[in-house]
């Protein structure tokens, strides 16, 4: 008996890449609304403001800290028990996008903290504006800075989304996990699964190495 069953991997690619909708969908509309998220909340964590840094400083901790299954879990069995029942795509987006806007917010910190302090200095100096200086100076550099970071937030998204099965949105690992009890055989599945995954995941790292290739022709 064959461990892998490469005729069936074969049969069932299309079935299970079918899946790829839900997979990129909630990876990158996540990630688009996390990145303007994680602006403003680096913004806020950057804040004179005591209290709004330190309640940042919380959801930060918080997102962070707890596994994303139990953030999926919260969600969509939690939230019946109080009367709000959601979606399982919107809850899998929802989670997704609160959980990358910590990650993000930090990498935006980072990124606009490694920026040389004199360019805010002397920026100020010219009277402009906190946000001006920001938005047109301060962020463009920081970019440069946040790009190879913020590459592995959409990699680590993209695998993570596999998670949504366990709430049965039909993504590729979904689908592989439905053909694997049809045909009894979960490990060749569990094949398919990791190269589709592995395939865009590289696909994310040449678009990343290009960015930051350009973005170095630029700065």
């Amino acid at each position: 008996m064959n461990v892998i069953d490469f005729r069936l991997i074969v049969d069932q690619f299309w079935f299970v890449f079918s899946g790829i909708p839900y997979t990129l969908g909630v990876a990158l509309t996540s990630f688009l609304t996390g990145l303007v998220l994680g602006f403003f909340i680096s913004r806020a964590r950057m804040s004179k403001s005591s209290l709004l840094s330190a309640l940042v400083r919380f959801y930060i901790s918080v997102m962070r800290g707890v596994p994303m299954i139990v953030v999926l879990f919260v969600l969509y069995f939690g939230l019946p028990f109080y009367g709000v029942e959601l979606p399982a795509l919107l809850c899998s987006y929802l989670a997704f996008s609160l959980v990358s806007a910590a990650y993000i917010s930090e990498i935006f910190r980072a990124s606009m903290q490694a920026v040389d302090q004199g360019q805010w200095e002397a920026a100020r100096a010219l009277g402009l504006k906190n946000w001006t200086i920001v938005r047109k100076i301060i962020l463009p550099q920081a970019i440069r800075i946040a790009i190879p970071p913020l590459g592995n937030v959409v990699l680590d998204m993209i695998k993570s989304t596999s998670l949504m099965a366990m709430i049965t949105v039909q993504d590729i690992f979904q689908k592989a996990k439905i053909v694997g009890g049809r045909e009894l055989d979960y490990m060749s599945m569990y094949v398919l699964v990791a190269f589709i995954y592995w395939l865009l995941c590289y696909g994310f790292e040449i678009l990343q190495a290009r960015l930051e290739k350009k973005l170095r022709i630029y700065s």
